[in-house]
């Protein structure tokens, strides 16, 4: 009964819910520089320029509206995503720390598991997302060939049908390397609000908040970056996979392929193309979620007329 108590509690809700209206809003915020960080990771031919720079180019080639063309697609991804990995990280949580205090073994533990659980449920929305997002964009690549899907349920049929239900899973092997990236977020981010409190429990203020998001995300971004690179390009569907039996082996050779091809072709700079965009975007994102997640959160549960033991257990 305790088990399905901590599972299926209240709240693990409150927690899931601020985490997805937070980033949500935040992506909505900073959506065009994600859009210039994904032009530059699958568009191999598009030269290296700053954020501004590419966002220019886009809205003077394909209009003004263009850098939040997939919006919807990505918000209903996201909002999914982040509702499964807030909801499975602090279930977990509380089943394993049973009132203790959290370390950073313990953070780092339940977040690779809540990632390997989102990945697993979400990564069709990814995959179609990405497709829909990119779809109409002017590529300097010509080997990128067009796609014309209606919206989030047409590219699914189209995918399935053309591709096989397998497709959707596309990217899914470095995706479950990445859940390193959420996993060390959430680790950094639980340490230093722990720092930061030192054993006296105290709402944080929104810039400590804000800033300790954004170091979380830096840290997790940097060192992962090229895996989130060849996630794009196989989620965008243009790189001829491997006919392996072994969907493990398949999704091992493309990743170890894509990355020697573009270490080879480019240096391994070649491999933190689009960094600058990702890194703006994600940590701007990132630090704005925490902060509305923090501030919906603690709403909630002072409406429940939780305070002070509230903030011991976190």
């Amino acid at each position: 009964m305790t088990m399905a108590s901590e599972v299926f509690s209240y709240e693990s809700l409150v927690h899931a819910v601020s985490g997805a209206v937070g980033s949500v809003t935040a992506m909505t915020v900073f959506f065009p520089i994600d859009t210039a960080r994904l032009r530059l990771q699958v568009d191999e031919n598009r030269k290296a320029k700053s954020t501004p720079a590419i966002l220019a180019e886009i809205i003077k080639e394909e209009g003004l509206l263009a850098p939040y063309r997939g919006w919807f697609p990505v918000i209903c991804s996201l909002c999914c995503s982040n509702f499964i990995y807030f909801y499975c990280f602090h279930c977990l949580k509380a089943s394993w720390q049973k009132g203790n205090q959290s370390t950073p073994r313990t953070d780092l533990i339940t977040g690779i598991a809540a990632g390997i659980v989102n990945v697993l449920v979400t990564t069709p929305l990814w995959v179609v997302n990405t497709r829909l997002k990119l779809q109409g964009s002017n590529f300097r690549n010509a080997d990128i060939r067009p796609t014309n899907y209606s919206g989030i349920l047409d590219a699914f049929v189209q995918i399935i049908r053309d591709e096989g239900v397998g497709a959707l899973w596309n990217g899914t092997f470095p995706s479950l390397l990445l859940v390193l990236n959420p996993a060390i977020q959430f680790m950094i981010y639980e340490g230093l609000k722990r720092q930061l409190r030192k054993g006296v429990p105290r709402e944080l203020s929104s810039l400590e908040v804000f800033l300790i998001g954004a170091v979380a995300k830096a840290v997790a971004t940097s060192g992962t970056y090229p895996l989130q690179t060849i996630q794009s390009v196989l989620r965008f569907g243009q790189y001829n996979m491997s006919t392996e039996k072994s969907k493990l082996l398949s999704g091992v050779r493309a990743v170890k392929c894509l990355l020697l091809n573009r270490a080879r072709r480019y240096g391994m700079l070649g491999l933190f193309k689009g960094l600058e965009a990702k890194l703006l975007q994600t940590v701007l994102t990132a630090a704005l979620m925490f902060l509305l997640y923090e501030k919906i959160a603690s709403c909630t549960f002072r409406a429940m007329g939780l305070s002070s033991n509230h903030y011991k257990k976190r």
